[in-house]
């Protein structure tokens, strides 16, 4: 059951969409969230990476669990790359049960009975956080590329502009996998004294070449489909779904392993006993992938995408600390505990160690965890017992020693 604070908003205003934008699902989120909103106005903008103080802006998001009197048990919750605030909640487009339900709720390692849970969507998405959907107030249309690029540490920045208006002064948690893992690394170097306990999942302190380059073939994907007409589709009354689903088919690929994908699917054909000798979906991993295809674009907007993968590629913490990576964590009171997957190729355990050795000559206090898993990297968000055991065990001695 949700209980926000006294301090926290209703569901922000309507409004009308510009002429010729279409109506759609992903959009009726972008401008009317069904989730509480916490909006910014012109005296507390968000200052940008890029230079651009933005203002005003919207944060959308959802809580579970109940603040304790000391305000002492709030979990924030980061989101990845195409998640959002729905993390317990049903989504309001696909129906689906939140996407963390395996790891967060009553009696579950992050457990709503104990704590006060937090997930905000992140700036520069789609679902009721302020992004290239959104509508620009000086010109009353949808921002498309004229919004500012968005970094990894502008995310944070406006996450701890709405704990701060949710009256919370610090976090016993923050925990997140993926791009979420990118924000629970950016809040402990950025807020080292705010945050008690940090958990990044699966996740790099830096963006590879690598995930750049898929990142990349994803994007020109998008913009390549004549429907996206320059980032201006939405007032074109289109939609660049071919290109929005390709480029989720390629992302899905990287998020699973050969093992999985060779558990699942094999080389089975997809309702038929021999190929037809044409460019249909003839095995099933391709009748798949179509479909995640499909079923993204129905609840994601393109331009979020773009901006989202691009917040990622910009991502090097090291880089912002002198090109080295302890310094973003000297003197850090942070209890950290960091969690990998053997299978996962898109932020193999190498990255993960690379934090672990950070962490140790910061001298800061650390745990880690290398999962047995072929389920890739999505594993983070699937049945991994061992997942689930290492968390409840840190979090559990992390709550004790704060006193919950």
């Amino acid at each position: 059951m949700d209980n926000a604070p006294d301090t926290a908003l209703g569901i922000g205003p309507t409004v009308e969409p510009g002429r010729g934008m279409r109506p759609s699902l992903e959009l009726s989120q972008a401008l009317e969230p069904q989730s509480p909103v916490a909006l910014f106005g012109a005296d507390r903008p968000l200052a940008m990476d890029s230079g651009v103080d933005l203002s005003p802006f919207q944060v959308a998001y959802q809580t579970a669990g109940t603040l304790n009197a000391a305000r002492s048990n709030a979990v924030l919750i980061c989101h990845a790359l195409t998640g959002d605030q729905y993390f317990a909640h049903r989504h309001p487009v696909t129906g689906k049960p939140g996407w963390w339900e395996s790891l967060v709720g009553p009696g579950k390692p992050v457990d709503t009975d104990r704590y006060f849970v937090i997930c905000s969507n992140v700036i520069g998405s789609c679902m009721g956080s302020t992004g290239p959907a959104s509508l620009d107030p000086a010109t009353g249309r949808p921002y498309g590329l004229d919004f500012p690029l968005v970094t990894i540490r502008d995310m944070v920045r406006a996450q701890a502009m709405l704990i701060e208006h949710l009256g919370i002064e610090d976090l016993f948690l923050c925990i997140g996998g993926s791009m979420g893992g990118m924000q629970v690394l950016q809040w402990a170097a950025l807020f080292p004294e705010r945050v008690f306990a940090a958990m990044p999942i699966a996740t790099g302190a830096r963006h590879s070449a690598q995930n750049i380059a898929f990142h990349e073939v994803g994007r020109q994907a998008i913009m390549a489909d004549p429907a996206w007409a320059e980032g201006r589709y939405l007032e074109a009354g289109t939609r660049p779904a071919k290109g929005l689903g390709v480029a989720r088919m390629g992302a899905h690929i990287t998020y699973l392993s050969e093992p999985a994908l060779h558990r699942k699917f094999g080389r089975r054909f997809q309702g038929r006993s021999a190929p037809t000798f044409s460019f249909n979906a003839d095995f099933q991993i391709e009748s798949y992938l179509r479909h995640q295809g499909l079923s993204f674009v129905e609840r994601f907007d393109a331009n979020a995408y773009l901006y989202l993968t691009r917040a990622m590629d910009y991502f090097d913490l090291a880089a912002d600390h002198g090109g080295v990576l302890a310094n973003a964590f000297r003197d850090s009171k942070t209890r950290f505990c960091v969690m990998s997957f053997t299978s996962d190729w898109l932020f193999p355990t190498s990255d993960s160690r690379a934090i672990v050795h950070a962490l140790n000559a910061a001298a800061a206090p650390v745990a880690f965890v290398e999962v047995e898993s072929d389920k890739g990297h999505d594993a983070f968000l699937l049945d991994e017992p061992a997942m689930f055991s290492a968390a409840r065990g840190f979090i559990d001695a992390a709550a004790r020693a704060r006193g919950l």
